[in-house]
């Protein structure tokens, strides 16, 4: 029986940014990619650049939480493990990626990031909620629940 297509979902892959038709009921289930077979939900965040963030940001299901940071930024390197371990608990609900707004300055002028670090969180290419300033693990998760509660 072929499997419903309301009832799945579309998932960038982390490496190679394809997108992947996942029946919703198997979202937690690990998945593969089928170009290049990497896991679909890696629990860490993926690296936005240029050529991958449309992939994630407009074409993917599932909302995409963003920290627009930079090297340079002492509260951003100071927030990445937060960010890296809140990657594990929001997947696969949301995928959490890492835009270096230093490389992809484009991007962090489409959407209008003036301060760093910036956590906004994506929806069909969309911002649904933006969020300035470090912030700990559990204050990542909650706020990013709360802001996609409604998606």
């Amino acid at each position: 029986m072929a499997t419903d297509t309301v009832d799945a979902l579309i998932i960038a892959c982390p490496t190679c940014a394809a997108s992947n038709r996942v029946p919703r009921d198997r979202l937690r289930a690990s998945g593969k990619c089928g170009k290049c077979h990497a896991p679909l939900f890696q629990g860490a965040p993926v690296t936005l650049t240029a050529r991958n963030f449309d992939a994630h940001a407009s074409r993917a299901d599932i909302p995409l939480l963003v920290d627009f940071w930079a090297n340079w930024c002492g509260p951003c390197r100071q927030m990445a493990p937060a960010f890296a371990a809140a990657a594990r608990r929001l997947e696969p609900d949301i995928r959490l990626g890492k835009l270096d707004t230093e490389a992809e300055q484009a991007i962090a002028g489409r959407y209008g990031v003036r301060s760093i670090p910036t956590l906004i969180l994506i929806k069909d290419g969309r911002e649904i909620a933006r969020q300035s300033g470090a912030m700990p693990e559990q204050a990542i998760v909650a706020w990013a629940r709360q802001a996609g509660s409604g998606l």
